[in-house]
């Protein structure tokens, strides 16, 4: 096994080192610019944790293609920022809104073709597997972005299309960095498939974790204006759980809560306010963190198919950390 230290040295010196071309400068800046802003690196951190459960050494072979990993997320985000209209990410401005939404879009897709060169280091034994369950993974990215948007224009969406939804935009990325490594580690079958429900149960957790934080997080911790997906009128998981659990006459007065025009930082501030009370009156601030627990605990009860002892603990540590942020 590879040392945590080993593995944190590694995730910071990779990202610290990476390079992308210099021209045209209006292309590229954009790339090092959100990879500059830094991040959790939570997909890279996994893959090498799931590699290294099997290896003693990290090389180039694993490297690379976590890497790859990042910047693939890191396209997804610049993209998604554009369609959200988010102004910030992480504290500072998104790349839409730094340079403007044209080189946002073409930026985002040059990063999404260097996160396939990237990938495609790994060993030529295992390329052909790791390319298809990448591609797979990407597309699948792609179908739960749609259905996000799509969500947008209903009044009500049921949980299980949700969970379907948040499996796809959040999860199977999460799921893939773990398989990943595994595969190029040269795993087992069985335990590259555990690892990746594992990551996929753990993407779930996360993604229910953002929700709550876009709510009831702190800001200056989040890293993005809180009641983003409330004034967005987006369709979170704590919005899905207060449709299913509110009377007629509260659904009535929390759909038209969140339709409320608002303009002004007042009328923003007050609609936040508004949905942020029906939550709380509805309970499902608490049900969101049962169901944190809920995805980690299945989560873990596949990476003990996979592993045992101090490797076990090596993935219960990193979902302790990754959802913990929420309690």
């Amino acid at each position: 096994m590879v040392r945590k230290e080993t593995i944190d040295d590694a995730v910071k010196d990779l990202f610290k080192g990476i390079r992308f071309p210099a021209e045209p400068s209006g292309l590229y800046d954009p790339l090092g610019y959100m990879i500059a802003i830094g991040g959790k690196r939570l997909r890279p951190r996994l893959c090498l944790i799931a590699y290294s459960l099997y290896k003693d050494r990290l090389g180039p072979e694993i490297l690379e293609p976590a890497a790859g990993l990042e910047v693939f997320h890191s396209f997804t985000l610049i993209h998604d920022d554009i369609m959200d209209r988010s102004p910030l990410r992480r504290g500072v401005d998104t790349v839409w809104k730094k340079w403007n939404p044209d080189t946002a879009i073409l930026s985002g897709d040059v990063m999404c073709i260097d996160s396939y060169s990237r990938i495609t280091k790994c060993p030529p034994k295992c390329l052909p597997e790791v390319m298809a369950l990448f591609s797979k993974t990407a597309a699948e990215v792609c179908e739960g972005q749609q259905y996000d948007m799509d969500f947008e224009s209903r009044e009500t969406v049921r949980m299980e299309e949700y969970i379907k939804m948040i499996g796809l935009k959040t999860g199977v990325l999460i799921a893939c960095s773990a398989k990943m490594g595994a595969l190029i580690a040269g795993a087992p079958e069985k335990d590259c498939e555990s690892l990746y429900d594992y990551g996929y149960n753990l993407g779930l957790a996360f993604q229910v974790a953002d929700d709550y934080l876009d709510a009831f997080g702190d800001e200056k911790v989040f890293g993005k204006p809180i009641g983003g997906d409330i004034l967005n009128e987006k369709k979170s998981w704590l919005t899905v759980r207060a449709c299913e659990k509110a009377s007629e006459e509260e659904l009535g007065e929390l759909l038209a809560a969140f339709r409320t025009p608002a303009v002004t930082d007042e009328e923003k501030a007050s609609k936040i306010a508004r949905v942020k009370d029906m939550y709380l009156r509805l309970g499902v601030a608490d049900d969101a963190q049962e169901m944190i627990r809920e995805y980690t605990k299945e989560a873990l009860r596949h990476a003990a198919k996979a592993c045992e002892g101090v490797r076990y603990e090596i993935l219960k540590r990193f979902a302790e950390k990754l959802v913990g942020r929420t309690s």
